[in-house]
């Protein structure tokens, strides 16, 4: 995974664990993948972003998100992969599932993503 992807994925990730607010099981699950991917830049740059205006994280993410040149198919394991991280710890909240499937529709994967979620 390249520099830039790192940063989707993290940025995905991040804005969907800040959905309801950042608690301690999910900045360890973002550390966790952060050392498994060896993308600490990746992950700070995401937390930053997210920082800049964490009322609007969410919707300046969506708009960048629009913008980044990556096949579908990265775009739909990178959903899939933080949908699986998400319930990892236990539960989606309705909150972190709209905001998933709201970038689904972003990038016109909505059906496919809910076909791997139904399994």
């Amino acid at each position: 995974m390249s520099s830039e992807e790192k940063k989707i994925f993290f940025l995905l990730k991040s804005i969907i664990f800040h959905y309801h607010g950042l608690d301690e099981e999910e900045q360890l699950l973002l550390r966790e993948t952060a050392q498994e991917l060896e993308g600490d830049e990746e992950l700070n740059w995401a937390q930053e972003f997210v920082a800049q205006d964490y009322l609007s994280a969410f919707d300046r993410a969506r708009e960048y998100l629009q913008t980044v040149e990556i096949a579908p198919e990265k775009k739909l394991d990178y959903l899939y992969r933080v949908w699986k991280a998400n319930n990892a710890k236990g539960y989606i909240t309705e909150m972190e599932a709209t905001g998933m499937l709201r970038l689904a529709r972003d990038w016109q994967l909505e059906a496919d993503l809910m076909k791997l979620v139904r399994g």
